[in-house]
């Protein structure tokens, strides 16, 4: 059957009540089960025909709508058909993004029988002759073969799963935003791989009585191309109530450096730069929220400018700042916040010859603070001895971020010359391991994930792409595991894991959006999940212990946003039906990270320890997995309902109380007689 692609193509049928007029249509047609498929392009319907040798040539249309409109349509060989489902087509629809198979099922009742009516023998795929014999005038056919699982060749296609892979769609900047800014976006970034809500297609079809085809979906082709999808694909991040906030922030330093988070928090207190001389800082406390007062605040006197800053976990009152002079200075926290200007530093750390890019403290050991510097060194500090206790070598060129393992036993670097570099610091100063890093050298940093077993780095390819990479700690010579591009802007992506739930926060300073994803040991590494846009670029995004999350809310991760001159508390949830229960497959037993699990001196002794856990329960919940299962209600009246013979007694009182009601409105007044008159002058 021959059909023009760019000729309109009118079907008239004796189910249709009106002839369909198809422009630019596509047909795909089967020999062997007289189906054609027709599809016009840029429409979002499919028709599927019988094509019968008596009249009418053509019976009963079958129509199937889909979510993508139509760019192209194949159809898959036969032999890679689920034959044991019924399934006697295949055709792939190609969208804007995604390449969608629709499959073709005909009902019946046992599926464990093979169907000698539905599945003819069909062409083979060896060849019948050569090129030279065709040539020389040899038409022989190619030979056919039976579709029976039992009887079907060993060259012929041995599973029904088709690999599909998402197109690449444009690229969008942050800017970009879906049409409900309801405080949090779930569109897909644009050059994911398939992902949960990207490519997923839902069929319908409408089967007349003549024919015996439906279309559905191809479930195990549709799991070939979605793969695995995250527990967390879902989850909502929204802006708590103003109540919550600190607002009429005033005179902040928006310029600190890139290697900066640009403030930091701990789940009492946030330390804030400021932009005023001598490097001051603003501590506020966030058991007391609301708006500033507008008279000038106690603050920190740094002295000079700062270049990082962090709080030491084991110490909620200590907080750490690095300053532009090469020197870390060691600052004390009064109880209940500043109630006056601080000018001395508790201690201050000495040995680097320039200024200093990042500090660290140690998350297992207590007293324990590392930094890197523009004098291409990495120096771990004795913060009880005040004392530099192991200087690390083997930089060639900026270091633009660092991180210590979960088990604080290593320490990963990522640098500008492109390279990653992997230390065990008291065994060596020089780099135990090294690796292909970005290409890009605007920015990177990176984390442990995965139980430590892993580290995934952001930053920049060479055409400025953000992206995220993803490598396996024991092997970091042999590059990336997976590379994912996320989109162009100019700011270097902080990264923030959660250890907990394996998802990582990723978000730019000057960003609107924060991308989601979950981390995985296995392919595909990376599984989407919703992504959260603010309304206005934030200045910075820090995250919060995991102790601070409402667990009866399910709230899986707690963040704050600081903008011009508010800092807002994120909160980022996962959808429950039974919220009443503990959901203790999210929240698992966390870290005591407030608790050391030795001391600075005895870590560099040689000595390892290991935090305990606890569990987030509160006493009053019952956990998910332990909870009633209930029984499913019915969604239909078992039709006895409306069967059941009713016996005379029964009528002659409901006809009773009928007649009874209406009797007892009898006194009613009837709406007429509640219409006023005209006065007789108004007739004349």
């Amino acid at each position: 059957m021959q059909l023009g692609l760019e000729q309109p193509v009118v079907l008239v049928v004796p189910s249709c009540c009106k002839p369909v007029t198809l422009r630019a249509a596509i047909p795909l047609y089967d020999a062997d089960t007289g189906l054609l498929v027709l599809a016009e392009k840029g429409e979002n319907l499919l028709y599927c025909l019988e094509v019968a040798p008596v009249q009418p040539a053509l019976t009963q249309v079958t129509q199937c709508w889909t979510e993508g409109s139509t760019r192209g349509l194949g159809a898959v060989p036969r032999l890679a058909l689920d034959v044991m489902a019924c399934e006697v087509l295949r055709v792939l629809q190609l969208t804007d993004t995604a390449l969608v198979p629709i499959s073709y099922v005909v009902p019946r009742k046992s599926i464990q029988d093979f169907h000698e009516d539905l599945f003819p023998d069909c062409t083979g795929t060896l060849p019948a002759t050569s090129a030279q014999a065709w040539w020389a005038g040899d038409n022989q056919q190619v030979g056919r073969v039976s579709l029976h699982p039992a009887r079907r060749p060993m060259e012929t296609f041995t599973s029904p799963v088709i690999a599909c892979t998402q197109l690449q769609a444009p690229d969008t900047g942050p800017a970009d935003t879906d049409a409900d800014q309801s405080e949090c976006s779930g569109y897909s970034s644009p050059s994911s791989l398939a992902s949960p809500g990207s490519a997923t297609t839902s069929l319908s079809a409408s089967t007349g009585p003549s024919s015996g085809f439906t279309s559905s979906p191809s479930q195990k082709s549709l799991q070939s191309i979605l793969g695995p999808s995250s527990r967390f694909r879902h989850a909502q991040g929204r802006v708590l109530h103003r109540d919550t906030h600190l607002t009429n922030l005033r005179g902040l330093s928006l310029t600190t450096p890139g290697e900066c988070d640009g403030f930091c928090a701990n789940h009492q207190r946030v330390a804030l730069p400021l932009l005023s001389a001598g490097g001051q800082i603003a501590i506020l406390e966030l058991s007391k929220p609301g708006r500033l007062p507008d008279v000038t605040m106690p603050t920190i006197q740094n002295s000079t400018a700062v270049a990082d800053l962090s709080w030491d976990p084991f110490d909620p009152r200590r907080l750490a700042v690095a300053g532009e002079d090469a020197k870390i200075r060691l600052w004390r926290i009064p109880e209940g916040g500043l109630q006056e200007t601080l000018q001395e530093p508790e201690a201050v750390l000495q040995g680097h010859t320039e200024k200093i890019y990042s500090i660290r403290f140690h998350p297992v050991a207590s007293d324990l603070l590392v930094s890197s510097s523009y004098d291409m060194t990495v120096r771990i500090w004795e913060l009880s001895a005040r004392r530099e206790a192991l200087c690390l070598w083997g930089h060639t060129d900026q270091i633009f971020s660092l991180a210590w393992s979960p088990d604080g036993k290593k320490l990963a670097t990522v640098s500008k010359d492109s390279r990653l570099r992997l230390y065990e610091p008291r065994r060596s100063a020089q780099p135990q391991q090294e690796g292909p890093g970005p290409e890009g050298g605007r920015g990177a940093r990176l984390v442990w994930v995965c139980g430590g077993n892993y580290l995934l780095v952001s930053g920049f390819d060479s055409r400025s792409e953000r992206r995220i990479l993803l490598y396996r700690a024991q092997a970091l010579p042999e590059g990336p595991l997976s590379v994912l591009g996320l989109d162009v802007a100019p700011s270097t992506l902080l990264p923030f894991y959660d250890e907990d739930t394996s998802v990582v926060f990723l978000t730019g300073k000057g960003d609107t959006r924060v991308f989601l994803y979950e981390v995985t040991p296995e392919p595909p590494y990376f599984l989407e999940c919703n992504s959260f846009t603010s309304n206005e670029p934030h200045k910075g995004f820090v995250f919060l212990p995991k102790t601070v999350c409402e667990v009866r809310e399910v709230e899986f991760a707690r963040a704050l946003r600081l903008g011009q001159s508010t800092l807002e508390p994120v909160a980022f949830h996962v959808p429950r039906v039974k919220k009443e229960y503990f959901q203790d497959d999210i929240y698992l037993p966390t870290r005591v990270w407030w608790e050391p699990a030795l001391g600075g001196s005895s870590w560099l002794a040689g000595q390892d320890g290991q935090q305990r856990r606890v569990s987030l329960r509160p006493a009053d919940m019952t956990p998910v997995s332990e909870a009633p299962k209930e029984a499913p209600a019915r969604k239909f009246v078992p039709a006895s309902v409306y069967l059941e013979e009713k016996s005379d007694e029964q009528k002659k009182e409901e006809l009773l109380s009928a007649m009874v009601a209406r009797l007892s409105n009898r006194d009613d007044p009837l709406p007429q007689d509640s219409f006023e008159g005209v006065d007789e002058d108004e007739w004349d």
